[in-house]
């Protein structure tokens, strides 16, 4: 046992809530996806139920390997490296737009040719764009009111991610455009400058409604969701609520539900629904409360953070992926139109689990840093001399 702790002290840096409470997802990730993709295995694998199983559980080990190789990496070089990935970003998302895989009437994803895993730019491009949106914040802290120096170039590359992303992704380019609104009011921007920014956003997004993929299905989701006619609920509402509805305070029990079979995507969009259904309320409020439990381990970090960029790129990172979750479970519960945004860490998905391991690893490079970088020199000294000893 003390040779088990020791291991998981040398190997297992950073906030030690946040790796469990990520393990915890990744759990519960494993079991709700293998029971919401029973029928899709039976259309598509001849009902072989254990290859999505095989498929997704190599996913999430490879998305917390990733998360343990990223931690490891300090923090600092990321700021130039989200630049260069922004640079990269821009022609991915014409491409995507242009020749990507379409589904549901949209090209979000480009298919790697060799492994033939469907790739969405938009997560790099999220990722990027946080990333370099606080580094600029960090440098230009003592010039933060400097508009043409410090401003503009923040809001250029605002406008421009949101606008391609928007193109294809609407739900993603608002959320992306909220996180970088809550980040840029941590890094104390000014109000007036905050409202530059949405008026920017706002007409980033108007226009890639008009000029997008997606502008239909965007005004016919938000007209149904204010419709106050029964029928005029869309169908994967129907029965998402009617999962919710089922699954009581204790849920029907793992592998038991009804509404896999008939919701569309109950492994990706609506895996909420399904998490109620077969565990509950409790079930899903526990859900809910982990990753309240992250945001604040993740503010948490900003708090203890010695460094701007450091605190900056924990807030934003850990807004983004609560946010996400947050947007998944309110369409789930029929509090916000349908989006088409999974859940972090739980819902069925190729790269966008190893994207979020990415963040997650950053936040926790960020709060080991940060956690050696507060100890006086002292304390240094001694836990040098008690390993030597």
């Amino acid at each position: 046992m003390v040779k088990l702790k020791e291991w998981l002290d040398n190997n297992l840096k950073g906030d030690p809530i946040i790796w469990g409470i990520v393990i915890l997802l990744s759990i519960i990730s494993i079991l709700v996806v293998y029971s919401a993709t029973g029928s899709l295995a039976y259309r598509k694998m001849g009902g072989n139920t254990e290859a999505y199983l095989i498929k997704h559980g190599t996913l999430v080990l490879v998305s917390l390997v990733v998360m343990w190789a990223v931690h490891n990496i300090p923090y600092k070089y990321f700021s130039k490296l989200s630049l260069f990935a922004l640079w990269v970003s821009i022609p991915l998302l014409f491409i995507t737009y242009l020749f990507g895989s379409t589904i549901n009437e949209a090209s979000r994803w480009i298919t790697i040719p060799i492994i033939n895993q469907a790739f969405q730019p938009s997560d790099l491009a999220k990722l990027a764009l946080i990333a370099a949106v606080a580094g600029m914040l960090a440098k230009r802290q003592r010039s933060i009111k400097d508009f043409q120096g410090t401003f503009v170039p923040i809001i250029i590359w605002i406008g421009i991610i949101c606008l391609l992303i928007g193109i294809a992704n609407m739900s993603t380019a608002v959320m992306l455009l909220a996180t970088c609104l809550l980040l840029m009011f941590i890094g104390r921007v000014p109000m007036k400058y905050l409202l530059i920014v949405c008026m920017v956003g706002a007409f980033a997004l108007s226009t890639a409604i008009f000029m997008g993929q997606r502008g239909g299905v965007f005004f016919y989701r938000i007209e149904k969701f204010l419709s106050k006619e029964e029928q005029e609920i869309p169908y994967q509402a129907q029965h998402s609520y009617i999962a919710i509805a089922t699954g009581g305070i204790t849920g029907k029990g793992p592998g038991k539900s009804e509404q896999r079979n008939v919701l569309p995507h109950p492994y990706s969009d609506f895996i909420y629904a399904i998490i109620i259904e077969e565990y509950g309320l409790i079930g899903g409020g526990a859900v809910l409360f982990l990753y309240l439990a992250l945001l604040y381990r993740g503010m948490r970090v900003v708090a203890i953070s010695t460094r701007p960029f450091g605190g900056l790129l924990s807030a934003g990172l850990s807004f983004a992926l609560v946010i996400q979750a947050m947007i998944n479970m309110a369409v789930a519960v029929g509090l916000i139109p349908i989006t088409g945004l999974p859940l972090p860490m739980i819902s069925m998905g190729g790269t966008s689990l190893i994207f979020t391991g990415i963040s997650l690893g950053i936040i926790l490079s960020i709060s080991r840093g940060d956690h050696e970088d507060a100890f006086p020199t002292e304390v240094k000294t001694v836990r040098k001399m008690a390993k030597v000893a």
